[in-house]
């Protein structure tokens, strides 16, 4: 097991802080095993909501909660969320005799209605995959494999795409039917598929809806379930105000590049080199490495109706904008579509880079340059 020692001081921190804390993520992300280092599974202040016998146990949650002391886990609480307005009773008592750990396998805005009984009194904690920070040989693994613990850390890249397929069987028969994908296994996992072939491109709901012969309505919900469920990331188009120029489509992207791999059925490194998708891929995958460094920016793509384009814009609580174009090649230049970018007057970049995969940080012009992801990997935060 890795020793995720920033994640499991973040998790003391809130447990401090706050009567109620929520952490979500994608399932077999890691959550129950982040949770076990504060309270064993078993236990009496163990709740596993997909244990038929946790969920007699809870029958009556009043009753079975309140006598409870110390840390008190609540695993799969969207399957249950008639609790939040209990665990909102059990947060108010006097001298906080319970600290409620609450884990869910949906992303904060799927769960924001059925928690707002807590609010004031939750602290939301969200734990991806592994990153390439995470291991001695980072980049390579975890773009490749993803970072799923079972995957990135399987003993061969074919155990690691193994247990990655069986993951999409497991998605498809069975977990996203909570998410509103309510169709037939196979036409989820073919839905699954075309929405690998977004990657990194403006989502075509017709095209898709055509594919599976269903309503474009309908294809929307699912790629929102998706989302809910942390599988997929909805990059929106920066605009200013109501900018005309700008396209209103999202840009669609699976965050973990294994699961993306899978089912490209891309399954070695050599295959990936040789994939028409590597391109995307690698945008995917460096997106996802700046994003958990800039868990408290707005974040958007920018493009323009003539066509130039940035990958990614962050927009800081501050309020500045650093824009960055992802590259892999070997040695990037300026390429019209930054030039675009930094001359935008409504975009109004504060700086830009151009992230690749070499090992030399260098300049191009006045608020650019060319950064390895090396060394991004090693900052605390984007930007400085």
């Amino acid at each position: 097991m890795i020793f995720r020692a920033q994640a499991e001081a973040g998790l003391h921190e809130a447990l401090r802080r706050s009567p109620v804390v929520l952490i979500v993520g994608a399932r077999q992300v890691g959550k129950t095993t982040l949770a076990r280092t504060v309270v064993p599974r078993g236990g009496e202040n163990y709740f596993d909501l997909e244990d038929p016998v946790d969920l007699a146990r809870l029958s009556e949650p009043m009753l079975a909660l309140a006598s409870l002391r110390g840390v008190v886990v609540i695993d799969e609480v969207q399957r249950h969320p008639d609790l939040f307005p209990v665990l909102r009773v059990l947060a108010d008592r006097e001298g906080r005799p319970a600290t409620f750990l609450v884990l869910g396998s949906a992303s904060p805005e799927a769960l924001r209605q059925s928690s707002e009984s807590l609010a004031g009194r939750v602290e939301v904690l969200e734990l991806q995959g592994l990153g390439a920070a995470d291991l001695d040989d980072g980049i390579d693994r975890v773009w490749l494999r993803g970072g799923y613990p079972r995957a990135v850390l399987a003993d061969s890249d074919a155990d690691a795409t193994r247990w990655l397929r069986s993951y999409i069987r497991t998605l498809a028969t069975r977990d996203l039917r909570e998410f509103g994908l309510s169709l037939p296994a196979a036409t989820v996992e073919r839905f699954l598929m075309l929405v690998a072939h977004h990657q990194a491109n403006l989502w075509n709901a017709a095209t898709v809806a055509r594919a599976l012969k269903i309503g474009e309505s309908t294809v929307r919900r699912y790629l929102d379930g998706l989302t809910d469920a942390m599988l997929v990331r909805q990059l929106q188009p920066w605009h200013a105000n109501e900018g005309k120029r700008l396209v209103r489509r999202p840009k669609v992207f699976y965050r973990d590049t294994g699961l993306l791999h899978a089912l490209w059925g891309v399954s070695t490194r050599e295959a990936l080199m040789k994939h028409f998708g590597i391109g995307a891929s690698w945008e995917s995958y460096v997106i996802d490495e700046i994003l958990r460094r800039s868990p408290d920016a707005r974040h958007y793509f920018w493009r323009t109706s003539n066509g130039a384009e940035l990958d990614l814009v962050l927009e800081e609580p501050s309020g500045r904008r650093i824009g960055f174009e992802i590259k892999r090649a070997d040695a990037p230049r300026i390429t019209p579509s930054v030039r675009a970018a930094l001359d935008d007057p409504q975009l109004k970049l504060d700086r830009a880079a151009v992230v690749y995969p070499g090992s030399t940080r260098y300049r191009l012009a006045d608020r650019l340059e060319v950064v390895p992801l090396s060394d991004l990997l090693h900052a605390t935060t984007i930007g400085r």
